[in-house]
């Protein structure tokens, strides 16, 4: 069940907020990451979390599905009474039969063949239905596999100020930024549910299911936080750890083993791995947003 605590927002810098979080993967990528926002300042009754969500879902499928050396842009306008906000990627696209079902449920838009792996399925049905809840409409265009895709959100404007009278300022609309998870555990059941636990909480996640594709998905995602099982296949957890930290891009990541595991013995090994915390599950919700609230590493 979702909720939403409008207020009146500034869209800018909500969008550059977005597009800062994104750019570590464009860049690993080589992928131009630009927006073009209009000169005066646009306003919306909005809540600044979930409209982040949107932002960073719409912006992460737009990197994973183009290519290296390729061009992701976003673009807001307002017309009247409506904004408008597009990201356009010239990423692999779609078929035109898909750009309605994209947004259902578990939806598979590109095939096995595909080089990107990590997705739940419910990222798109997520920003529709929060886009909805904003009272507005998402639409999703492509010319067909190797044309690009476009994702057009139209939300209704609000005017600079306030019913009291009293203007907006604009450094008051920064949304707070969502986390950039990765859940590894090869129980695929208990890995997905966690990760759209955390994906309805308003972060942004990655999952996967052994130890070798934790430390694949760990280099292209860049998560801020990795939550990583103990007893994996292909390679255990604390082995992944190891090879994470011994990267430039894993040291500052924070790790945190998520294991049955809780031995003294356990927690010795996992520490002198390089993990930050050790939590035996299964995992307390208090506990876990503990964990989400503390800096990285």
């Amino acid at each position: 069940k979702l909720e939403l605590r409008p207020s009146r927002v500034e869209l800018g810098p909500i969008v550059l907020q977005a597009i800062d979080t994104c750019r570590p993967m464009a860049d690993e990528e080589h992928q131009e990451l630009r927006a073009s926002l209009p000169k005066e300042p646009v306003f919306l009754d909005a809540d600044p979390v979930r409209l982040a969500q949107v932002l960073n879902n719409l912006l992460n499928n737009a990197c994973k599905y183009t290519p290296a050396g390729g061009r992701i842009e976003v673009a807001v306008e307002r017309r009247k009474d409506e904004v408008t906000l597009s990201v356009k990627d010239s990423g692999i696209g779609m078929p035109a039969d898909k750009l309605e079902t994209v947004f259902e449920m578990f939806a598979q838009v590109h095939g096995s063949d595909e080089h990107v792996t990590g997705g739940l399925g419910i990222g798109l049905t997520l920003v529709k239905r929060l886009v909805e809840l904003h009272n507005g409409s998402i639409e999703a265009r492509s010319d067909g596999r190797g044309k690009g895709s476009e994702f057009i959100v139209r939300l209704p404007a609000a005017a600079a100020r306030l019913p009291g009278g009293e203007p907006q300022r604009g450094d008051q609309a920064a949304a707070p930024v969502s986390r950039r998870i990765l859940v590894v555990d090869d129980n695929r059941d208990s890995a997905d549910s966690l990760g759209m636990l955390l994906q309805l909480q308003g972060h942004e996640t990655c999952v996967a299911y052994d130890g070798l594709a934790a430390v694949t998905e760990a280099e292209r995602f860049k998560p801020e936080i990795v939550l990583l099982d103990l007893g994996l296949p292909k390679l255990n957890g604390i082995e992944a750890c190891r090879r994470i930290r011994n990267e430039p891009w894993g040291r500052e990541m924070m790790i945190v083993a998520l294991t049955g595991w809780g031995q003294e013995k356990d927690r010795r090994r996992s520490s002198d791995a390089g993990f930050d915390e050790h939590i035996v599950k299964p995992v307390e919700p208090q506990v876990l947003s503990r964990l989400l609230a503390l800096p990285a590493s």
